[in-house]
């Protein structure tokens, strides 16, 4: 999957785990409604302004990023996370008399196949429909096929050839499987075919927010309804393999304020993956207090799917603490995340990006986390070289809690993949783990000077693994 690595200059003979006065413990909320304080105490490696960040997604390799920028789509070169890039900046469906595709949040990365949807939500006037785009040449994309569609779409995934889609505004809000070249639809599952009582219940409520698959498994995050696993084996035909999670259909139709159960949790689940393996699934909750204090963000618990048909609840990560967690307020609420190579790279908005060992994930493990809430608004964070670093993507000045002058970046950060030499002492004295920095831009050398410093101007190569 990353397969790409770093030269560095011999005799340097230096961890990322070594580097002192990084770790430090979560912060507290403050009385004063501002967001809560990190160590200032490092910088990250590298960044790159592009408006109007949304999803990012990374090419096999690693050495490219895809971005969703609202009104097209920019292709990154992020080879050297100290010197990224900007490739190329491309729209959709541009001649279309509705065209631009607009309202675009999501894209999904498949070999050198690049699925492009649009747009996220309803309540436009816009055309709506995807693109598929050849990326073998990242600098130059090539459109091969553009569809419009009469459904919106939240999220999208590109299998084997096959696109899958969240089919917004359609009643039962299903998953809508199409051959992306032809624009043939394949196949539709909804939870309504379960059970057609759930299409009682509000499409705020029961909404398919996001899905994944890997091998012949899909994983459908359909809000309060919980999330579903699906065989898929058979793209034409979509069956129910399991019920992962979610509360009883009877107590949802029960529920007297509808409005505020789609907000705060139980319930939400809003981002949905697995490991290289198949075996771990992470849901993610993004979730609000209707009022200060009446509950919280939501965080990301994890399954063990190595028998899909019986998944089993493992651990889980607690939000970062926020002073004010409504909708207004500070956001520190899961949002989307990577989870590769036994650990958890995920975005919580204002709450920054973290980093888990999740190779226990009974007992997830923090081992970096940054944070700047007047910086940075993270939307997903992705690992983009094993041991090097992995990227956040920061949204800037977007939601009901932002306003337009905010000094948030719209931009992709590059941030160190701390690991551990073997055997090498921690801060408890444990052999073989890493320490844990939790830090906020500000004054100081930090990781990146400090890397920066170590490595000297030029000292990094790109290689490809062929």
């Amino acid at each position: 999957m990353h397969r790409r690595t770093f030269l560095r200059t011999a005799g340097t003979g230096w961890t990322l785990g070594a580097c002192a006065g990084l770790a430090s413990a979560h912060p507290t909320a403050t009385s004063d409604g501002t967001p809560p304080d990190e160590t200032p105490d490092s910088q990250p490696l590298g960044t790159v302004s592009i408006e109007n960040v949304r999803e990012m997604v990374l090419s096999p390799d690693g050495t490219v990023a895809y971005v969703a920028t609202v009104d097209g789509f920019t292709v990154v070169d992020v080879a050297d996370p100290t010197e990224m890039r900007v490739l190329a900046r491309e729209q959709l469906l541009a001649d279309h008399a509705d065209g631009p595709l607009s309202g675009i949040w999501d894209l999904h990365c498949d070999g050198d196949r690049l699925l492009v949807a649009g747009p996220a939500n309803g309540g436009r006037d816009s055309v709506r429909g995807f693109g598929y785009v050849d990326v073998s040449d990242p600098a130059d994309p090539e459109v091969l096929a553009e569809h419009e569609v009469e459904f919106y779409t939240h999220n999208c995934v590109l299998a084997d050839g096959v696109g899958y889609f969240t089919g917004g505004g359609i009643d039962g809000s299903p998953l809508v499987v199409v051959d992306p070249e032809s624009g043939t639809e394949l196949a539709r599952w909804s939870v309504v075919d379960v059970d057609d009582r759930w299409g009682e219940l509000p499409f705020g409520m029961v909404n398919l927010h996001d899905v994944w698959v890997h091998d012949d498994r899909a994983y459908l995050a359909y809000w309060d309804a919980g999330t579903w696993c699906l065989d898929v084996s058979d793209p034409d035909e979509p069956t129910l393999v399991s019920r992962v999670r979610g509360r009883p259909l009877e107590a949802l139709l029960d529920v007297a304020n509808r409005r505020r159960e789609r907000t705060e949790p139980p319930g939400n689940d809003h981002f949905v993956t697995v490991d290289e393996t198949g075996d771990l699934l992470g849901i993610g909750t993004e979730s609000w207090a209707a009022a200060s204090g009446s509950t919280g963000p939501g965080g990301i618990a994890f399954y063990d799917v190595s028998d899909p048909a019986a998944p089993r609840r493992l651990g889980a990560i607690d939000p970062p603490p926020t002073p004010d967690p409504t909708r207004g307020g500070v956001w520190t609420t899961a949002h989307n995340f990577d989870l590769v190579d036994g650990r958890c790279y995920a975005a919580w908005y204002q709450g920054g990006v973290t980093v888990h060992d999740v190779t226990d994930a009974t007992e997830p493990v923090e081992r970096f986390h940054w944070r700047d809430a007047g910086r940075g608004k993270f939307w997903t964070a992705q690992l983009a070289a094993p041991g090097e670093f992995f990227l956040g993507a920061s949204i800037g000045a977007f939601g009901v809690n932002t306003a337009a002058d905010s000094p948030l970046e719209s931009a992709l950060f590059a941030f160190p993949d701390q690991r551990p030499a073997d055997g090498a002492p921690t801060t408890d004295g444990t052999p073989g783990q890493a320490s844990t920095p939790t830090s906020e831009t500000g004054a100081g050398a930090g990781v990146g000077a400090g890397l920066l410093g170590l490595l000297g101007a030029g000292a990094w190569y790109r290689r490809r693994s062929k």
